[in-house]
C-alpha cells in the first residue's frame, strides 16, 4: 500500500533503524502492494469512504429510526457494537425487532471494580438484564436500543472502559492468561503486554470520541507506555502510512478481523493456536523476560460446504528479542494488511494467506517489514489447559476465587450476589478465556464471608458442577445472532445432561470429562473445532459433529458427520462412547482415542456396538436416562 511507497532501498543498504541496526540480508518489497489493482468487496468501499469510520454513522445515530443502514452497520462494528434482530420479539406486520449488542475491550480480561459495577448497572437499565462473558475475555451487553447507545457508550468510556476495536476489521480484544499470580513475573508481564498490544493497534483517528463523546477527548489517569507510542510511530520499513490519521490501518483498515493472544510457556488457557498471532513470553531461570516466540495463522471461522474455508492452527513463526516485539507485531499486521484478500471476505483472514504462501514465504515478507530476521523458535514445555477456578493464592498475601459461569451468562440471583460481593469488598475481577470470572485481591479474612454470601445467593461450589459443564463452551446463537441457524447457549446445558447419561449408561466413570463446545453456526466463536466433541449448527435442531480435538487445545478436530438431529443424539453418540470405553488405552481421552483410531475405524466400531445397545435397552425406550423427551419438545419449539 502507499505506506511502502517512496522509501524502497535495495538489500544490503542501511535504512532508518532502531538503535544501531543495519540491514544486510533482508530485502524490501520491490513495489507497493497498491500496484496490484485487486477487486475489492463492498465493505472495503464503505470503509474507504467513511472519513475514518465517521459517516454516515454519526448522522444515522441521531435520526428517529430504530435501526441503522447497512453502511453504518459495517462502521458500527469498529466502535464495538453489532446491530441485531431479536427474532422472538418480532410482532406480526411490524418487521424486525432491532437492538444492539455492545462489546468491550478488556485486554487479558482485567476489569477494575468501578467498571464491573457500571456494566452491571447498564445491563439492568439499558440491556436485557444479563451480562455475557465472551470466549475472548470481554463483556457483551445485549438488548441495547438505538436511542440509548450514546448513553451506554459514553458511560463505559467515562468509567475506565472502552469498546474501541472490540469488533470490525482491526485488532480485536487481546487475550492473556487469566492467572492472577502477582508473584510470577512472566504472568504479570504477559498481561501488561496484552494491554500494550491493544494500545499499539488501537484505531488512532479520533472518530470514536467524535461519535460517542461529541469530540471530547476524555481525560483518563491511564497513560500509554511511551515505548508503545514510539514504536507505533516508527516507520523505517514501510509499516506505516505517512501523515495519516490511521498510521497502521490506513483508510481501508485490515481485510478482516485480527486476533492476538499472549501467554507463558505451558499455559494454553488462551487457546493460543486459534489466533492470527500468538505471543509466548520467554524468560530466563530468574523470571526475567528475554524475548518471545511467535505463532501465526490460526483461526476458527469457516462456511458450511465451502471447502475453501476451514479452521486452522497457527504455525511457529520464530523468536524475537524483547525490544523488538512491537515492531514484530506491526510487521505481521502490515503483511496481512497489504497482502490479505480484500475481494472476498470469506478468504480474508490471515490464516488463508499463511496457508496459501506457506510459513517460510510469509516469514520472509514479515522480516521485510520488521527490518530484521527472526531467530529460531525457543523450545518450550508441553501445553496444558488451565481454568483457574476455585480458591487460590495470588502471591502477595491476597486470594483469588474463580467462579464457573455457565456458558458465560451472568443473570438472575447469581448476578445480584456477584454484584453484592464485588461492591462490598471492592474487588476487581478477571474474565477468563472460557467464559468464567475470577474475583481478585480478596483479603483472607473475608474468605468465609464471601463464600457464605455466594452460597446464599445460589452460586454453586465448583464440585457441584458436572465436569462436562465446567469444560464446555457455547456461543449465544439464537435468538439474537443473525448468523445462527440453531441453538447453542440455551441448548448445551440440556445436551450435556444427556451426554452424561450416555456416558454413564455405557459404563464410563461418573466423573469422566470431555471438552464439549457448541456453536449455532460455522463461524466458530466458541472454538468448537478444538473440542473433543464439537457441535456446529447446520440447520434447525441439527448439528455437524466434530471429533478429535485434545484436552490441551493443540490439535484440530475434524468433521465426523453432518446434519445430526438433536432428537437422534443418543442413537448417534452412545455407540461411539461405548466403542471408546471398549477400545481405548488406559486413561485415553475421547479426543485422543478418536484421533488415533481414525474415523473409518470409529464408525465401524460404533456400528458393531449399536445393536448391543439397542438390545440392552429393549422395552425401556431410550434406556437409562438417555433422551429427554421434554427437552426435545422445548428445543423443537425454538
Amino acid at each position: 500500500m502507499q505506506a511502502l511507497a517512496g522509501k524502497q532501498l535495495s538489500a544490503g543498504l542501511s535504512r532508518p533503524s532502531r538503535g544501531q541496526l543495519v540491514i544486510t540480508s533482508v530485502a524490501t518489497p520491490s513495489k507497493a502492494p497498491t500496484s496490484r489493482l485487486a477487486k475489492r468487496s463492498k465493505v472495503e468501499i464503505i470503509k474507504e469512504n467513511s472519513d475514518y469510520l465517521r459517516h454516515p454513522l454519526m448522522e444515522e445515530l441521531v435520526n428517529d429510526k430504530t435501526y441503522i443502514t447497512e453502511d453504518s452497520v459495517q462502521l458500527m462494528k469498529f466502535h464495538g457494537s453489532y446491530q441485531q434482530d431479536h427474532r422472538e420479539k418480532r410482532s406480526f406486520g411490524s418487521g424486525k425487532a432491532y437492538m444492539f449488542m455492545m462489546r468491550t475491550r478488556q485486554p487479558s480480561g482485567i476489569v477494575p471494580n468501578r467498571l464491573y459495577l457500571v456494566m452491571d448497572e447498564l445491563a439492568d437499565k439499558f440491556g436485557n438484564g444479563t451480562l455475557r462473558l465472551t470466549t475472548r475475555q470481554a463483556y457483551q451487553l445485549h438488548g441495547v436500543l438505538k436511542h440509548d447507545l450514546k448513553t451506554v457508550f459514553s458511560t463505559v468510556i467515562k468509567n475506565m472502559g472502552s469498546t474501541l476495536g472490540a469488533c470490525g476489521d482491526v485488532n480485536r480484544n487481546v487475550m492473556g492468561p487469566a492467572a492472577p499470580y502477582l508473584n510470577k513475573p512472566e504472568y504479570v508481564h504477559a498481561q501488561k503486554l496484552a494491554n500494550d498490544f491493544a494500545d499499539l493497534l488501537a484505531p488512532q483517528s479520533g472518530a470514536y470520541y467524535d461519535v460517542w463523546l461529541d469530540g471530547e477527548k476524555f481525560v483518563s489517569v491511564y497513560k500509554e507506555d511511551p515505548k508503545v507510542t514510539a514504536d507505533r510511530a516508527f516507520n523505517g520499513y514501510g509499516t506505516n502510512f505517512e501523515n495519516s490519521p490511521e498510521p497502521i490501518y490506513g483508510a481501508q483498515f485490515l481485510p478482516r478481523k485480527f486476533k492476538i493472544a499472549v501467554t507463558v510457556p505451558g499455559d494454553n488457557s488462551v487457546d493460543l493456536f486459534t489466533n492470527d498471532l500468538g505471543v509466548i513470553v520467554i524468560s530466563d531461570d530468574k523470571g526475567e523476560v528475554k524475548g518471545y516466540n511467535l505463532v501465526v495463522g490460526g483461526g476458527m471461522g469457516r462456511t458450511h460446504r465451502d471447502e475453501d474455508t476451514f479452521p486452522r492452527l497457527a504455525d511457529p513463526l520464530g523468536y524475537v528479542e524483547k525490544d523488538d516485539i512491537f515492531h514484530a507485531v506491526k510487521a505481521v499486521v502490515a503483511a496481512q494488511r497489504d497482502y490479505g484478500r480484500r475481494d472476498n471476505r470469506k478468504q480474508a483472514r490471515l490464516k488463508y494467506l499463511v496457508s496459501e504462501w506457506g510459513i517460510d514465504r510469509f516469514r520472509s515478507v514479515v522480516e521485510q517489514y520488521m527490518g530484521k530476521k527472526f531467530s529460531e523458535f525457543v523450545p518450550m514445555p508441553t501445553w496444558e489447559y488451565k481454568d483457574y477456578l476455585g480458591w487460590g493464592e495470588q502471591g502477595n498475601g491476597k486470594l483469588f476465587y474463580g467462579i464457573y459461569i455457565q456458558n458465560g451468562r451472568i443473570k438472575g440471583e447469581q448476578k445480584k450476589v456477584l454484584r453484592a460481593v464485588i461492591e462490598k469488598f471492592e474487588l476487581p475481577v478477571t474474565l477468563t478465556p472460557h467464559q468464567n470470572i475470577i474475583l481478585r485481591d480478596v483479603d483472607p479474612t473475608h474468605k468465609d464471608e464471601i463464600t457464605a454470601m455466594l452460597r446464599a445467593g445460589g452460586v454453586q461450589e465448583l464440585v457441584d458442577w458436572d465436569s462436562l459443564d465446567r469444560m464446555s463452551m457455547a456461543c449465544p446463537a439464537l435468538p439474537l445472532c443473525g448468523l445462527a441457524v440453531t441453538e447453542a447457549e440455551r441448548s448445551l446445558p440440556d445436551i450435556n445432561k444427556r451426554i452424561r447419561a450416555m456416558l454413564t449408561k455405557v459404563g464410563l466413570p461418573e466423573d469422566q470429562f470431555l471438552h464439549v463446545r457448541m456453536t449455532g453456526c460455522p463461524n466458530g466463536c466458541a472454538r468448537p473445532y478444538m473440542a473433543e466433541l464439537g457441535f456446529v449448527g447446520d440447520g434447525p435442531n441439527s448439528y455437524q459433529i466434530w471429533l478429535g480435538g485434545n484436552t490441551n487445545q493443540t490439535r484440530l478436530a475434524e468433521l465426523y458427520a453432518d446434519r445430526v438431529k438433536v432428537k437422534d443424539l443418543e442413537s448417534f453418540l452412545e455407540p461411539i462412547f461405548a466403542a471408546w470405553l471398549t477400545n481405548r488405552r488406559p486413561n485415553e481421552s475421547f479426543g485422543d482415542w478418536t484421533a488415533r483410531t481414525g474415523f473409518p475405524a470409529v464408525k465401524q466400531l460404533a456400528a458393531t456396538t449399536a445393536p448391543t445397545l439397542v438390545k440392552n435397552t429393549s422395552g425401556n425406550g431410550n434406556g437409562n436416562g438417555a433422551a429427554s423427551t421434554g427437552s426435545e419438545k422445548q428445543l423443537a419449539a425454538r
